[in-house]
């Protein structure tokens, strides 16, 4: 009971609301970090999906390439990328990348990129080929079938793979905190260093709590964005083990 009274007076104190080490502040940059880390996963993995799953080749190794990123632990890869964050610099600049964001950014790429890979592909590759051949039949180009048929069926199982993508990278993006990185990772870091239990309890709960938001906020992307027609499809189509009725 005491402690969770601490942590109150934590949430409580104002201090804790202004400044760069405020609540608001560390929110920012965290969603900042893993909103930056999910675009650039997106644009790597979603156009590499859709077009192997268009053309039904390529997947495959597609797939297990980038599940290696998957296979190596998220703290080992900020291992691997940390050194190279401090020796590599963009051509023309005076100073390497430094701390902070960029290990965090290298090591969370590979993280954000096989789910939106794997069921990029998967979706596409799934849609109803007689649906696909009358498309064609109709007259619609290769671009016009993907653009206006394959993607708006598949977005569905697309969109769930971002979403799994952008939850884990927020929940893991606290590791970034290790290499002088910014975010709610430093409640956890600095709250260990200070052996202060309160800090620690609040890094940890905004996590989740924002974790949980942008899983939910994901839910309410999926209503706004795909069309009422393939919602009311998904919902009639039976269940794995449910017998039709």
């Amino acid at each position: 009971m005491t402690f969770l009274v601490e942590v109150v007076n934590w949430f409580l104190a104002p201090e804790h609301w202004a400044g760069s080490d405020g609540i608001p502040s560390r929110i920012g940059e965290h969603l900042w970090l893993s909103a930056t880390i999910t675009l650039v996963a997106v644009a790597i993995a979603l156009p590499i999906g859709v077009i192997c799953g268009h053309l039904n080749r390529g997947g495959f190794v597609s797939i297990n390439v980038a599940n290696f990123g998957r296979a190596i632990p998220s703290l080992a890869l900020l291992a691997l990328a940390f050194p190279l964050a401090l020796s590599w610099r963009f051509p023309g600049a005076e100073r390497p990348l430094g701390f902070g964001f960029w290990p965090t950014f290298l090591a969370l790429v590979p993280l954000g990129i096989p789910p939106i890979l794997t069921n990029s592909y998967v979706g596409v590759r799934e849609v109803d080929r007689d649906v696909v051949e009358a498309a064609r039949g109709m007259g619609l180009r290769e671009q016009q079938v993907l653009r206006s048929v394959e993607i708006p069926i598949a977005l569905p199982i697309i969109l769930a793979g971002i979403r799994n993508s952008a939850v884990a990278i927020v929940a893991t993006a606290t590791l970034g905190a290790l290499v002088a990185g910014g975010g709610l990772g430093r409640y956890l870091v600095d709250g260990l260093a200070r052996q202060d239990y309160p800090r620690m309890f609040v890094g940890a709960l905004l996590v989740a709590l924002l974790a949980i938001a942008v899983e939910v906020a994901f839910s309410g992307l999926e209503r706004v964005v795909v069309s009422a027609g393939v919602r009311g499809r998904e919902a009639a189509e039976p269940q794995l083990g449910e017998l039709p009725r």
